[in-house]
């Protein structure tokens, strides 16, 4: 069958005419490509077992398993560790796992209930005989209804449109992707189109398909999206045919069955072969696997060994509860807050949330860390990078403390070159204050108070001993009394009156 999809007769017509279109227009030079046979992809699949895995490379690393993959990376989607690599650089066709970005840049700049509407060039732009869920010149669904077509269907002329909506144009469309690309750190990434299909120009590597994928997952609603099994389009006034989509990612519809997968998208192309990008969720770490250049089924049953290789040999560990060499150059009474009298707060501190993921084997007093006071943000004022056998694992922020609901105009606004951070072991960087802080009330007055304490409390033990002696003094007075009273009466004893 040359489409993947028919929803009614109506559509039946429509798909017959793009695919009689190709038989009687004739066929495209590169669709006459003669491929290699199933024994010669099996054997080349069979071969790349042996490429060089880089991650194997590192001391004391945990060794990673050997796929077939051509290339494959498992990375930590919250810290960006990268915890295995293979060929992760090398320019390879992301097939459909490109419709990741499409939907990503759909999400930042529009709305779920926005209607879009497919035009000609969307839908008669693509091959009839690629993946598509049927849309006819004219209807219109929601950009929610969109999402799902594409993450779940894999529908290329929805693609399309979805990218005429945002832009105004496909090759408009396809500038955002590269420029977004560009912002979230890819350097080896093209793309020429929204869907995936083959162009030699359409190009990414693992890593930086990686890169977009952690954005991505970030998403929640991206991730229910990508996380769906099967999908029902209901007839509307706008698109009047009653169907379903089924996913092909067989981790999400549970045919592989895996526990915490929160999405994915799979892709292939004759020239990509089998791509897979995918996330999964267990022991607070949530890790993105990407593998391109695989033969069916070996995408997801590599992805299930990468995913265990990860979860089984490496532990997310809290910064802020285990770092202990760096000092912060304050003390407990330089606090900021919105009440002098309390509420108040450190001037600076590490965030609580951040954390490096590291082998089981390793502690975290094992880490190379580092200080980079190049971030920028409202109320960061310097970054700690940590690094194990030189491969980063993770960092942390160092933070002020955010005062913007004072009630009192003081000026608590640092900048990054007004605090100092330094290891332990080294001898203290003097660093000009130039703005203004005020000392905690509350703190000054409980010392106030409890110095007053102890005084009064000398005082007291003072008196209660003066008070004994004088005591002692008088009661040794009465003693003598007594006593020469008594003499007295025993010499007057010796007379006869």
């Amino acid at each position: 069958m040359l489409f993947s999809i028919i929803k009614s007769k109506g559509k039946s017509l429509a798909c017959l005419f793009l695919a009689a279109s190709v038989f009687l227009g004739g066929i495209a030079a590169d669709t006459l490509t003669v491929y290699a046979t199933s024994e010669e992809l099996a054997a080349e699949a069979e071969a790349r077992k042996s490429l060089t895995i880089q991650s194997n490379e590192i001391d004391n690393w945990p060794v990673g398993p050997q796929v077939s993959a051509q290339a494959a990376i498992l990375m930590d989607a919250d810290t960006g560790a990268i915890l295995y690599a293979k060929n992760i650089n090398e320019k390879l066709y992301p097939a459909s796992t490109t419709k990741i970005m499409t939907c990503l840049l759909a999400r930042e700049n529009g709305n779920l209930d926005d209607m879009v509407e497919f035009s000609k060039s969307a839908v008669f732009s693509v091959p009839a005989d690629g993946s598509n869920m049927g849309m006819d010149v004219g209807e219109s669904i929601t950009m929610e209804q969109c999402l799902y077509g594409i993450l779940v269907g894999s529908a290329n002329e929805v693609a399309n449109a979805l990218a005429e909506h945002i832009s105004g144009s496909i090759d408009d469309f396809v500038n955002m992707m590269n420029e977004r690309a560009a912002q979230l750190g890819c350097t080896n990434t093209h793309f020429v189109n929204t869907n995936g299909l083959y162009d030699d120009s359409h190009y990414t590597t693992a890593y930086d398909l990686a890169l977009i994928s952690r954005a991505f997952f970030q998403d929640e609603m991206l991730c229910k999206i990508g996380n769906t099994a099967r999908y029902h389009f209901e007839p509307t006034a706008t698109q009047p045919d009653d169907f379903y989509l089924n996913n092909k990612h067989k981790l999400i519809t549970g045919e592989i069955a895996y526990d915490g997968i929160r999405g994915g998208k799979t892709g292939y192309t004759d020239e990509a072969r089998q791509t897979l990008v995918t996330c999964a969720e267990q022991n607070g770490m949530k890790l993105i696997c990407v593998v391109f250049k695989e033969e069916s089924p070996a995408q997801f049953t590599d992805t299930v060994e990468l995913f265990d290789y990860g979860f089984h040999n490496f532990q997310a560990m809290n910064i802020s509860e285990n770092e202990e060499d760096y000092n912060i150059d304050t003390t407990g009474y330089l606090q900021i807050g919105n009440d002098i009298f309390g509420n108040s707060k450190p001037i600076l501190s590490i965030d609580t949330e951040s954390c490096v993921i590291v082998p089981n084997t390793i502690d975290f007093d094992d880490l190379d860390s580092e200080i980079d006071y190049s971030v920028s943000g409202e109320n960061c004022v310097a970054q700690i990078l940590y690094s194990y056998q030189d491969t980063y694992v993770g960092n942390a922020y160092l933070n002020l403390a955010d005062n913007s609901a004072s009630t009192y105009d003081f000026d608590t606004n640092m900048k990054t070159t007004d605090i100092s951070v330094e290891k332990a072991d080294t001898e203290a960087e003097k660093v000009e204050e130039q703005n203004t802080i005020f000392i905690n009330v509350k703190k000054v007055l409980i010392m106030i108070l409890i110095f007053a304490a102890l005084i009064i409390v000398l005082f007291v033990l003072r008196a209660l001993v003066i008070n004994s002696k004088n005591a002692k003094r008088r009661k040794n007075r009465v003693k003598r009394k007594q006593r020469r009273r008594a003499r007295i009466q025993s010499d007057f004893d010796d007379f006869d009156f």
